[in-house]
């Protein structure tokens, strides 16, 4: 007899921590929205080391979110701040033998388009293997429509984990600013995924730009996650 039972999802997996994340306190009285650009010249200053490492990337920095994380509060003015609070961070996604490294960066004052943030003590977060992940800003192309860039992700990630991803969910747009012009992103949520796609596709992330917090993939909050073995 030939029987194939699909993934048990009561059983316990274990995360694996070559790739992490590394959540340093800050204090910053504010920033600009579209701060990606200018927060992660100021990080590769000091962990040039980023750039050589594929999985690595630099989290952009988000305070009060509504919709369970899916949604990030925009303002369209140009000049338009965020206002962090003691509990927002900032965030590195770096491999995991990299820790040492990036506590480098504790103490150090950065200067975001003359917006003065100060990280403090980090602490090492492992990866979730949430059946449920999305990231804010997967790198798109102007000409290319919703369907186009969903199809195009749903092949990316069968090249990537040998998985046909049949539920995702393309978000809101959003251009970030450099000085070589913009970048449109998507939001993308992606469902349904079994404990080791789901950590794949956080650990290597889908399209370019990780300096810019592009293709960083996190857990839905509000959903399910299955407990990591002791």
């Amino acid at each position: 007899m030939f029987w194939e039972e699909d993934e048990d999802k009561t059983l316990p997996y274990a995360i694996p921590d070559d790739v992490i994340d590394v959540n340093f306190a800050i204090k910053c009285k504010s920033l600009p929205i579209n701060h990606a650009w200018a927060l992660s010249r100021e990080v590769l200053k000091i962990l040039p080391w980023i750039e050589d490492e594929p999985v690595a990337g630099i989290h952009q920095i988000h305070v009060a979110e509504s919709n369970n994380g899916w949604l990030r509060p925009e303002d369209d003015e140009e000049n338009a701040l965020l206002y962090p609070s003691h509990r927002t961070k900032l965030s590195l996604r770096i491999p995991g033998d990299r820790f040492k490294d990036a506590q480098q960066l504790t103490g150090q004052t950065l200067d975001i388009d003359g917006h003065e943030l100060t990280t403090g003590k980090s602490r090492k977060k492992t990866l979730s293997n949430a059946g449920v992940i999305f990231a804010r800003y997967v790198a798109g192309d102007e000409n290319e429509d919703e369907n186009s860039f969903l199809q195009r992700m749903h092949n990316d990630i069968l090249r990537l984990t040998g998985v046909k991803v049949k539920k995702m969910l393309c978000g809101k747009s959003h251009s970030i600013n450099t000085p070589n012009g913009q970048i449109l992103t998507r939001h993308l949520m992606i469902a349904d995924l079994d404990s080791e796609p789901s950590i794949t596709i956080q650990q290597q992330g889908l399209g370019d730009y990780r300096e810019l917090g592009c293709g960083l993939f996190m857990p839905h909050k509000g959903i399910k996650t299955l407990k990591p073995t002791e």
